[in-house]
Parts: structure tokens; sequence; C-alpha cells
């Protein structure tokens, strides 16, 4: 009888294997559709107008004159907004669906909007532009402890708004047609993507509404509801009768569809001289827009510090809102927290890697037993980049202009899985199919899924079939949290292990044995006692008559922690080394080094892509990124791909990844690891700046604007 529990190391074919994506031909060929690349009969080209100015009472919206013009068959205003304000550029006022894209273009210059302009304000580096009482926490005394300390350190930190900048922008196509919506969005929510909101806007019922994403360009968190824009086509194609496809143009992708909030903070450390952290006083500051909240987890990793007080102080912005960005909040807190405890090794004089490991007791994480994790990574970092040969103490990065250094930083997440169903067919010929209603966001959902069910049934993975991107598909969570890997090779694992018994039942007969004293192996089903007693996958098959066997597996999160199939809470530690100039004030990478648990790994291979990924967008976000707005105009003045600065191949460094495996990591079950490698990266490349030159380079991005005047400070060069 096969049993849900993963299995054994010994007795594991695939998982845990380097396996290639299976959709990786179709995107290197281009065959691979996204939502962009839908294109229906009669399609129309929808755009957007959105409002010039960051604050401002919309007095009219008239789109008379742009119904007139060549091509357009339909114009949308936002009724609502009449006499009310917008609170940011960008905000989207009206729209229009022609028959071409550059018709439709010209057309939403001939709306009219008449706007009564109100005062604005989009700076967020001042905490005194804070309104309201600040949250506060405070545990023990930390007035006493620092008075007790032999060392305080002060510094001042900035981490910038920045956005989620995919490369395949928000939108859909959405189509009416006999009473049905279809809907082609990019989105990271495929079985909970037609909610309410949109059924009560079009006047379709949710279960009308037909939802298909095969494949998506990027979410990062930002990518789980359908938003206005989704709405906008949806109403366009009932108006017209046609399908409507609506993608946002990178301007308004990068300024109205996400973004992580900035933290700004104010931080003193107490410490003893043998480096023991005692006390951590943060005030920190900063915005997400107009509502939504800042991070708030000081200290982070460190928990345990035994005084520690937050106060923070939300200011409020006319831009466009955060939303959940890859690992929300943590990447800021991460910083914060790394960097000031960096500095205070540094006035101890105290090598960075000492200090962190003297203070791993203070490590929170009881779930994985932190201090013995965090120690064991630190360990395996130090030795991939070459810590005990290139370690020096701050500021003595060597002779010449360019000056090398080592910086730490550790991270956590959860990443329990979400609930999850599965079907999983076993079909008389011996074909094996799987449908579930999650979606791809290119990690590799589809090979995971087939490999789980390919393990179970003893089959090479090519002969199971995985259909996902569909909400009539059985319902699973959004991709979202680092949720995902848990919930869905849970259910997967479930439903192909009760489709197996089933087989097992009318095997056994024809075997001469109970359905228990059965498995399924190398594509046999066999007696486990004596394996060559066994019928081929397709005669054990052939005996369903004309029948098969659909079974669904459902991932309960708390039955499925319970059952070890998934778990929460990893850790990680990620060790930068960098190489700056002092003339130039450009930071150059490296090496990074990232060291990380995840559990039980289903796919070695995408597992470390995931790493690589996140490394990737930390570096870009500790060197380049950063939404520049003008304080006069209220805009974001980086609204496109050349100012929006991303890492590019040359820009990343050699990236090296260990995965924590084996006993002790894959007891724990599934657990998620989209977030926690992005965490860190920031925070270890500043610390490896600071080593470098000497001197704290306070804000981020690490430009080269900003070196130079770190040095300058600091009374000359390195």
């Amino acid at each position: 009888m096969a049993k849900a529990e993963w299995p054994a190391a010994g007795q594991r074919a695939l998982l845990g294997t380097r396996v290639s994506r299976a959709d990786g031909p179709l995107k290197t060929t281009g065959a691979a559709k996204y939502s962009y690349d839908i294109n229906r009969p009669g399609m129309l080209w929808a755009k957007l107008l959105a409002s010039p100015h960051p604050h401002a009472e919309i007095v009219s919206i008239d789109v008379a004159a742009a119904e007139k013009q060549p091509g357009v068959k339909a114009a949308w205003k936002d009724e609502a907004l009449i006499g009310k304000e917008v609170l940011y550029a960008g905000q989207i006022v009206a729209a229009v669906a022609a028959e071409t894209e550059e018709q439709a273009e010209e057309a939403i210059h001939h709306i009219r909007v008449e706007y009564k302009v109100l005062e604005h304000n989009v700076r967020d580096a001042d905490p005194a532009l804070s309104r309201g009482n600040p949250d506060r926490k405070e545990q023990g005394n930390v007035e006493e402890a620092l008075g007790k300390s032999d060392v305080v350190h002060t510094g001042a930190y900035g981490i910038p708004v920045i956005t989620h900048c995919c490369l395949e922008a928000h939108g859909q196509v959405t189509e009416l047609r006999d009473g049905e919506l279809l809907v082609w969005p990019s989105t990271q929510n495929v079985s909970g993507y037609a909610d309410r909101a949109l059924a009560d806007a079009t006047g379709v019922a949710q279960n009308k509404i037909r939802v298909d994403c095969q494949h998506m360009g990027g979410g990062f968190g930002s990518k789980f509801g359908v938003d206005k824009w989704g709405t906008i086509g949806a109403l366009l194609s009932k108006q017209t009768g046609r399908p409507v496809k609506l993608m946002l143009d990178r301007d308004l992708e990068l300024a109205i569809a996400g973004n992580r909030p900035s933290t700004f903070a104010n931080i003193k450390v107490g410490a003893m001289k043998d480096g023991t952290l005692t006390a951590l006083d943060c005030e920190l500051w900063g915005t997400s827009g107009m509502s939504g909240t800042l991070p708030s987890v000081m200290p982070y990793v460190f928990g345990k510090i035994p005084s520690h007080r937050r106060v923070s102080k939300r200011i409020q912005t006319h831009r466009g809102g955060a939303r959940a960005w890859r690992a929300p909040n943590h990447p800021q807190n991460c910083y914060l927290t790394m960097s000031a405890l960096a500095d205070t090794a540094a006035v101890l004089k105290m090598d960075e890697l000492e200090f962190f490991r003297k203070n791993l007791p203070l490590t929170e994480r009881t779930e994985f037993n932190a201090p013995k994790v965090y120690g064991e990574q630190l360990q395996i970092a130090a030795d991939l980049i070459g810590w005990k040969q290139k370690a020096h103490l701050r500021g003595a990065g060597g002779p010449g202009p360019v000056k090398r250094g080592l910086g730490i930083a550790l991270h956590t997440w959860a990443g329990r899985g979400h609930g999850s169903n599965c079907d999983v067919a076993i079909h008389p010929d011996g074909s094996v199919e799987a449908k579930i209603g999650t979606q791809d966001l290119g990690v590799g959902t589809r090979t995971c899924v087939g490999m789980v069910i390919a393990e179970t049934l003893g089959l090479p993975l090519a002969a199971v079939t995985v259909h996902i991107g569909k909400n009539d598909y059985p319902t699973s969570g959004p991709s979202g949290g680092s949720t995902t890997i848990g919930g869905i090779s849970t259910s997967s694992r479930k439903g192909a292990t009760e489709a197996l018994n089933e087989l097992f039942a009318k095997a056994a007969p024809r075997l001469g044995v109970e359905a228990d004293a059965l498995e399924a192996k190398q594509g046999f089903v066999r007696v486990a006692a004596d394996p060559n007693k066994r019928l081929s996958w397709k005669e054990a098959c052939s005996l369903l008559g004309v029948a098969a066997i659909t079974k669904r597996g459902n991932c309960v999160p708390d039955e499925a922690v319970k059952a070890g199939l998934m778990g929460a809470h990893v850790g990680g530690v990620q060790m930068a080394e960098v190489a700056v100039d002092v003339e130039t004030g450009v930071v150059t990478l490296t090496e990074l080094v990232a060291v990380q648990d995840c559990g039980l790994i289903i796919n070695l291979k995408t597992a470390e892509s995931q790493v690589f990924g996140g490394l990737i967008m930390g570096i870009t976000s500790a060197l380049y990124e950063e939404a520049v707005y003008d304080v006069t105009t209220g805009r974001m003045l980086n609204a496109d791909m050349e100012f929006y600065r991303l890492a590019g191949i040359h820009d990343v460094g050699k990236l090296t990844v260990h995965m924590m495996t084996g006993p002790g990591y894959d007891e724990r079950g599934v657990i998620g690891l989209g977030e926690p490698p992005v965490i860190a990266p920031a925070a270890a490349i500043a610390n490896a700046a600071a080593n470098a030159l000497g001197v704290r380079v306070p804000n981020l991005p690490l430009t080269p604007d900003r070196v130079l005047a770190a040095l300058n400070q600091k009374g000359g060069l390195a």
C-alpha cells in the first residue's frame, strides 16, 4: 500500500535531482504564449488615461471627442471619481478601445478632464512629515541597557522605494462570449482571479468567468487581483462585444502597479567589549503611498537581544500604493539590522564573522534551531568565499584606488504551503494526467508537480502530463509568500498516492497478493517482497477496463505540516565580496555566496535557480534601483527601462549557491524558497562596501555619487 509520506533519501528516484523545466523549450523557442501574446479574432486594443497630477479634484471627464476618433469603438470614464480626489500621478481616470494600438493611443489625448490641482507630497525621507501616532514596541529597559553597554553605536540608514518592474506588464485580454467572460491575465492567482468584484462589475456570474494563464512574466507579489485595468478591460469587452487587450505601458507599470515601501532609520546599538549585544533602539519611518504598512520587525533575526525598542512613523505620500514585494518588508528589516550590527562590530574592531557568531544565541527562530543552523551556514559560506584568506577589519581594503571588502547578512522566512487541490488520473492506456488550478511564475511549477507524481507512481517524468493555469481545474492557492511548492507538492503527492492504491487494488488479484503488498517502481507494479513478481505499468493499467482512476489530493496546511509533508521557517546566510573604486565611486560585486535551507527539495536545479533569481534582484536593489520622484510635479522621473536601472549579466559577479539538504533538513518536509534568497543581498553588499571603504554609505542604492559623498564626509579618500 502506497503512503503519502515522502520516501527516504535512498528510495528517491526523482526527488532532489536536477531536472530542467518542462516548459523550457517552449520559452526558448518563443512558443510559450504570455498574456501579451494572446490575439483573439476581432480583438480591440485599449489604452488608459491617467492623472498627470499627484493630488487633484476631478471636476469633469468628457470622452465625447475621443469616441469620434478613427477606429475607436468604446470609451470608459470613472464616474465615481467625479467630484472626488485623485491621490497619485498615474491614477486611472478613463480608457478607450480601438481597432489598433496606435488609434487607441491617439484617442486618449482627446479625452478632456478638468482638474482642480491640490497640494501634494512625495517626499519620504523626513520623519517630520509623518502624521498620527507612531507605532511603538519595546522589550526590556532600553535606556538602562544602553547605559550599561561598553560601546554604543549610533547610525542612520535608508532604503528607498523600488518597484516590482515585472518584465511582462500587468494586464489581460478579455472576451465576452456566449454569456461567459474569458480572461487571459498575467496573474499569480489563477484560482482566485475571478472574484466577486469582477462578477459584480460585469454582471457575469463568478462560475461563468474562465481564467487561462499558461505563462506569466513575473509578478513578485504584485499580481494577485483583477485590478482596475482588469475590470475596465472586461467592461470595454462587454460594451463592444469584442475581445479587448489591455496591458499597462511601462510608465504606468512602474508608477502604479505596486512598489516596495521605503524605510529610513536612526539606530542605536549597545554591546559589551566581547561583542555581546545588549540593546537596540530604532526609530524608523518611510512611505507605502497613501496607505499600507512599513517594515516593523526590528531587530531582524536577532530578536532575542535583551532590550530593544522600535518606533515606526508612516509618511503618507501621493505615490502609487505599495504591494507585496518578494519577501514583504524583510529586505528592509534585514538591511537596517545587519548594517547597524556590522557597524557595531567595526566600532569594536571585531571581525564581522566572529561578531555574528558571538550573537547567534540571540537569533529567535525556534522552529529550526536557529543558532545551530545559522552557525553551520556561516561556516559553509565563509569557506566558500574564502573569508579566512580575504577578511580584514573595516577600512583596511588594501593599497591603490580599488578597495576590497567582505560583508555578511542573515535572513529568515516562513514559507508554509497554501491550500491546494490536485486531480490525478490514471488511464487504461497507462497515461497519467494531473490537473491543478495553480500557476507557473517561471519557477518550474509544472515540472515539480510532474516530478512528485512520477516519483509516487514509479514512472519517468515524461509519462506524466501536467495541466495548470485554468480556474476550471481544482482550486489551488495564489503564488505568494513562497507558499506554492509546499501546497502543490502535498496535493499532487496525495492525489497520486490515492490513485495508485486504487490501481493496486485492481492489480493485486492478478499477482495473487493483497494490495498492501504492492509497490510501484521503475515502470512496474510489483510485489515489494518479490520484485520479479510484477506487471508492467501498462499491463496493470489495462486492468481498469474503460474507466480511468481519478483521485483528488488536497493540502490542508495544518494537517500537511503535522504529517511531515511540508514545514515552515527557514534560515539563510549570505556573504558578499565587493571592489570599490574610491576615485569613481563605482561599486563592483565580485562574488555573492548564498547558503540556504528549505526543507526537502523537490527539484534541486529549479531550487538553485530560485536562489540565483533572488540574488540578482537583491543585487539590483543594492546597486541600482530607486523610484525617483520630482518634488515639484509629484511624478516618477525614471518610469522607463532606460533610467530605472536593473542589473545585467555583467553586473552580478560570481554567484555561488549552497543548499542545505540531507539529515536534519529533509525531515522538515517541503518549504517554499521564492522569498528567502532576495532578503539579504543588499545588506551583505552594503556591509562589504563599508568594510572596503572604512565608512558606511548610509542610503541605498550604492551609486557612485553616494559613495563619493560618504568618502568626502569621512574626510578624504579611503
